[in-house]
């Protein structure tokens, strides 16, 4: 049974910091590529960043993102994480981790429909 579990979500406020977790179980693959998601109320759901896990985790970030957030990865329980500083009002929303197993020039364009697991989500709120 493939869980995707997300915590560390919350209420901050603009210029805070939050890091999100990710625990993944269960799967029955390698999840190569791995990624952070957000959906805002009203707006469909966007890319945040993705890592590429299979060499020397390869990083990539929306513009939106750049430069504030950082993803990571742990190999050995292939948990993953997504450190937010500098957190806008804008950042607003529920954030979901997700799994593939795309090769890397995939997982750099960070499709949504690429994706096979999700979590439920957990809520940021920056005010």
């Amino acid at each position: 049974h493939v869980q995707l579990v997300e915590s560390g979500g919350g209420s901050v406020q603009a210029g805070g910091s939050l890091t999100l977790s990710c625990v993944v179980t269960g799967l029955t693959y390698r999840p190569y590529c791995m990624g952070w998601f957000r959906q805002a109320p009203g707006k469909e759901r966007e890319a945040v960043a993705t890592i590429y896990t299979a060499a020397d985790d390869e990083k990539y970030y929306t513009n939106s993102a750049k430069g504030r957030f950082t993803i990571s990865h742990h190999l050995a329980d292939n948990s993953m994480y997504l450190h937010m500083n500098n957190l806008k009002p804008e950042d607003t929303a529920m954030y979901y981790c997700a799994t593939s197993t795309s090769a890397p020039n995939i997982c750099a364009t960070m499709q949504i429909p690429t994706f096979l697991d999700w979590g439920q989500g957990t809520q940021v709120t920056v005010s």
